[in-house]
C-alpha cells in the first residue's frame, strides 16, 4: 500500500514539475521574442512595448506608482551602461531639488528619468481643466528646476478614474495635460522639450471601484528625461 502512495506522490512531483519547467521556458520564449522583436525598433518603441508589458510587473519597476506611458518614457530614453550611470546621478540631483522645491508632488527616481506625480484635485477642479490659482506656485516651482537643469525633454501625461465615458475622460486629460504645459511656457519652459498625452481611463493605479481608487487614478504625470545634448555628454565622459 505505501508503494503504492510513493508512486503516486512521485508521478504528482513529476508532473507538478514539469509544469513548472513548461512555464519557465514558455517565459523565457516570450521575453525573447518580445526583445528580439524590439531588436531593430527605435528606442522609444522599445519602450512602449517593455512599458506595456510591464503593466503586470509594475511594483517590480516603481511600485505600481505610475503608467505605462510614464514608464515606457523612462524607459524608452534610456542608453544604458557607464553613461546611463552618469545620467542617473543628475537625475538624483534634480529629484532632490524637485522634492525639496514642490512638496505637493510626488517625485519617483526609476532608471535615467524621473516621474513627477500630482494627484489632478491638486491642479484642477472637478471636471475642469483649467489650473487652479492655488495650484500654479507647484508648476512654478517645477518650472524653475526644469530651467535649472535644460538638457532634458518633458513628457506630461493626464489622467482620470473611469467615471464617464471613454471619450470624455481622454479628452479631459488630454485638456489637463495641455493645461499644465501651457502654463509652464509661460513660465519659460521652451516648447520644443515639452509633449502631452491623455491617457484617460486607460492606465489607472488603483481600484476604480473605490472613491479612493478613483482618487489615486485623477493624476497628471510629468516625465523628465535626458535630452540627446545629455546623452552625448554623457557618453563622451564614460569613454
Amino acid at each position: 500500500m505505501f508503494e503504492v502512495i510513493w508512486v503516486e506522490t512521485k508521478k504528482v512531483i513529476m508532473k507538478n514539475t514539469k509544469i513548472k519547467i513548461a512555464t519557465l521556458g514558455l517565459a523565457i520564449v516570450a521575453s525573447t521574442i518580445l526583445f528580439q522583436s524590439c531588436a531593430t525598433a527605435t528606442k522609444t518603441q522599445k519602450g512602449t512595448v517593455i512599458g506595456a508589458a510591464a503593466g503586470g510587473t509594475l511594483g517590480a519597476i516603481i511600485g505600481k506608482k505610475a503608467g505605462n506611458t510614464a514608464v515606457g518614457a523612462v524607459l524608452g530614453g534610456a542608453i544604458g551602461g557607464t553613461a546611463g550611470a552618469i545620467i542617473g546621478r543628475k537625475m538624483d540631483r534634480q529629484a532632490e531639488e524637485i522634492k525639496q522645491s514642490v512638496p505637493n508632488a510626488e517625485v519617483i527616481r526609476e532608471g535615467e528619468g524621473i516621474i513627477v506625480k500630482f494627484d489632478s484635485g491638486i491642479l484642477f477642479d472637478v471636471n475642469q481643466y483649467a489650473v487652479k490659482s492655488a495650484a500654479r506656485t507647484n508648476i512654478e516651482n517645477l518650472a524653475v528646476s526644469l530651467k535649472n537643469n535644460p538638457e532634458t525633454t518633458i513628457l506630461v501625461v493626464g489622467h482620470t478614474d473611469a467615471s464617464g465615458s471613454d471619450e470624455y475622460n481622454r479628452r479631459l486629460s488630454e485638456r489637463r495635460a495641455k493645461a499644465v504645459k501651457d502654463y509652464a511656457l509661460g513660465q519659460g519652459i521652451s516648447s520644443s522639450r515639452l509633449s502631452v498625452e491623455g491617457r484617460g481611463e486607460s492606465e489607472p493605479i488603483a481600484d476604480n471601484t473605490t472613491e479612493d481608487g478613483k482618487a489615486q487614478n485623477r493624476r497628471v504625470e510629468i516625465v523628465i528625461v535626458a535630452n540627446e545634448t545629455m546623452k552625448q555628454e554623457a557618453k563622451s565622459s564614460a569613454q
